[in-house]
């Protein structure tokens, strides 16, 4: 199977949803031209469908956001890029209390079928307003699905099923892992919203982690095999909505569980999903859930201090160990 990289494959999602249905519309930052957005993501986008589908916007967070609704709210079917989700705070208002929230007051009349897509998450040390993981605030707020593929295949599937879906999703996908490789099939395929995804299979602990976190728990994996210790991998895929029975299964074989997420720690994923094992999964666990997780710091811009605050394989690995009394 060919191998794309995970810029390709958001870019060829793209391109395909965009000649297989024309309500498809892209706005954001730096769209002029060739380029396609400051991450060049979506480069050749206007030069094949023009500037009428392919919209270069203002530098207003909430403009693009409220124009996509607006065009949304019309039929069409927008792709909205805010250049980094530490900006997604300037639409706030748009996102949580209109487009969350138009289809449900309506009473299903209008469809509100459109794609957020932020790139989160820190790379390059580029300091505290650029490096954030803020995805546990909309897996709060009812109405948005939230996708954080980590993947190449993932990234392509995730993107065409949530371009197609007639809610509003917001696509976060980690700058840090544009350049990575990986197969990606030639023919159509789309991942489901909501479908998890057991990245590799394991029979004495379950780790839990989406987005690129995931590649740091599996080169956890591969550490701890050496060692005797056999990891399960559970990818959610998408947050909202979530898919509970796959990490379910995973725990009655497993009965331990590590959640590992960039974000930092109070009020992160890892709280809600540890909510939901107490809740659903509590007799099958044979030690109480652990969290790997960013410091509750804002993330410094020096690389030795970045490291610090941020997950890594090795805290990944000490916390199995904890788990399994070996540490």
């Amino acid at each position: 199977m060919r191998e794309l990289s995970y810029r390709e494959a958001i870019r060829e999602a793209m391109f395909e949803e965009m000649r297989r249905d024309k309500r498809v519309i892209a706005i954001g930052q730096g769209f002029m031209g060739s380029r396609g957005g400051p991450h060049f993501v979506f480069k050749g986008l206007q030069d094949e469908f023009g500037a009428e589908r392919v919209r270069d916007a203002p530098i207003s967070e909430s403009a693009i956001i409220g124009c996509a609704l607006g065009a949304a709210l019309t039929g069409m079917k927008p792709l909205a890029e805010i250049m980094f989700m530490d900006w997604i705070t300037l639409a706030m208002d748009q996102i949580v209390n209109h487009v969350a929230k138009m289809r449900y007051v309506s009473g299903g009349q209008a469809e509100v079928s459109m794609v957020i897509r932020a790139p989160l998450g820190a790379a390059a040390s580029a300091g505290p307003h650029h490096s954030q993981c803020f995805e546990a605030w909309f897996i709060h707020v009812p109405g948005l699905k939230v996708a954080v593929p980590s993947t190449p295949y993932d990234a392509k599937g995730l993107l065409k099923a949530a371009i197609r879906d007639k809610n509003p999703v917001l696509y976060l996908d980690h700058k840090a892992l544009m350049g990575i490789k990986g197969p990606v099939p030639e023919e159509e395929y789309i991942v489901p919203l909501g479908q998890a995804d057991v990245k590799r299979k394991g029979e004495d602990v379950t780790i839990v982690a989406y987005s690129r976190m995931v590649h740091l728990a599996l080169a956890a994996a591969e550490k701890l095999e050496s060692q005797g210790i056999s990891v399960e991998v559970v990818d959610p895929r998408t947050l909202v909505p979530f898919d509970k029975q796959t990490l379910i299964n995973s725990v009655k074989k497993t009965g331990r569980v590590v959640i590992v997420h960039e974000a930092c720690r109070t009020g992160g994923v890892a709280g809600e999903i540890m909510a939901i094992l107490m809740e659903e999964a509590f007799d099958y666990l044979d030690a109480p859930p652990v969290r790997v997780t960013g410091l509750d710091t804002p993330i410094p811009f020096s690389p030795p201090l970045e490291k610090y605050v941020l997950p890594d394989e090795n805290k990944i690995v000490d916390a199995v160990k904890k788990i399994l009394g070996k540490l």
